[in-house]
């Protein structure tokens, strides 16, 4: 197995450099009884902690990644180049702002409208090149082998795993006698990150959707493979694989993955809105969707928490 150099004591001066830049998202706790999931049984009336990272600066954890890389690497004239499927983009494109660096970000044509504005919004350059995160990603490259600028990987960074790290310390913080926490995955900074902060000390599991099943594909194989790259989180949970850096984290510490559908992912935004008043993207609600559709079932005794990490959606419309 290969050395894991993504520590907690790495992590821990990740987070003291970036904390006056994010913000510490709060945790409500629900009963799942109240999602009318009980039936009966007292294993499912136990009380889940949600963990809102979804409140997060741009709109999810992301901001923590592209802040520790922003803080700790070097930023030539040229600024910061990012591919993503939204939400990177858009953490790269804020923590630039704040910065006052330039930043160009590559996106495929799936990504949501939301996310494209949030970019723009923040006064990055948006380059849409692609079906999916893999060609926004050549793209990039082919841009910063002409241009030049610092690359911000969206997830098989050292500096975007320590950053997303952060997100666990803050949760063992919030949650100090958590047995298990549910994550949902596309590249594996997020889990990988927090599962290297919480080690074996509690039970992560690893959510993802049915379409693009990269880390479910990538544990059955013993190394990263190319999945599909399907379904409606396909703008936050479909890169072609997982990180290379992540890998070997996900092996030693990461308890178990399961897969959800698409239809289990929109329940669980639906259930999110009308219970909790929350509004997730579809990427955001997949580790929520796990325990609603069955797909993980707690022990009657098990503190349960689970990460709604993004809100970059236009499923809700105010006017």
């Amino acid at each position: 197995m290969a050395e894991i150099s993504i520590t907690r004591e790495r992590i821990a001066e990740t987070e003291r450099l970036v904390r006056p830049y994010v913000r510490h998202t709060p945790v409500v706790r629900v009963d799942l009884a109240d999602f009318g999931l009980a039936a009966g049984s007292d294993d499912l009336k136990l009380p889940v902690d949600l963990k809102l990272e979804l409140m997060q600066h741009s709109g999810s954890f992301k901001v923590r990644g592209a802040f520790a890389n922003l803080l700790t690497r070097p930023v030539p004239p040229a600024g910061v180049v990012a591919a993503s499927g939204g939400n990177h983009g858009a953490a790269v494109a804020y923590a630039a702002m704040r910065r006052q660096v330039p930043a160009t970000i590559f996106v495929p044509n799936v990504t949501s409208p939301a996310k494209a504005e949030r970019i723009r919004g923040y006064g990055a350059e948006l380059v849409i090149a692609g079906e999916r995160y893999a060609d926004a990603l050549a793209a990039s490259e082919a841009f910063l082998a002409e241009r030049g600028g610092l690359a911000i990987h969206a997830f098989d960074q050292p500096e975007t795993l320590l950053g997303q790290g952060t997100l666990g310390l803050e949760i063992e913080a919030d949650l100090p006698d958590l047995d298990t926490l549910l994550v949902a995955v596309g590249g594996g900074g997020l889990i990988g990150g927090i599962a290297a902060w919480f080690g074996r000390r509690v039970k992560i599991v690893a959510v993802e959707p049915e379409g693009s099943p990269t880390l479910h594909q990538a544990l059955t194989a013993g190394r990263p493979v190319d999945a599909e790259t399907n379904g409606i989180a396909a703008d936050s949970l479909a890169p072609k694989r997982v990180g290379e850096l992540m890998f070997p984290i996900a092996q030693a510490f990461i308890d178990r993955s399961v897969l959800v559908s698409d239809d289990d992912i929109r329940r669980a935004q639906q259930a999110l809105w009308d219970h909790v008043r929350v509004v997730a993207e579809p990427g955001g609600a997949a580790a929520f969707a796990a325990l609603l559709a069955g797909r993980y079932v707690p022990a009657s005794d098990e503190r349960v928490a689970v990460l709604v990490c993004g809100a970059n959606t236009t499923a809700v419309r105010f006017g």
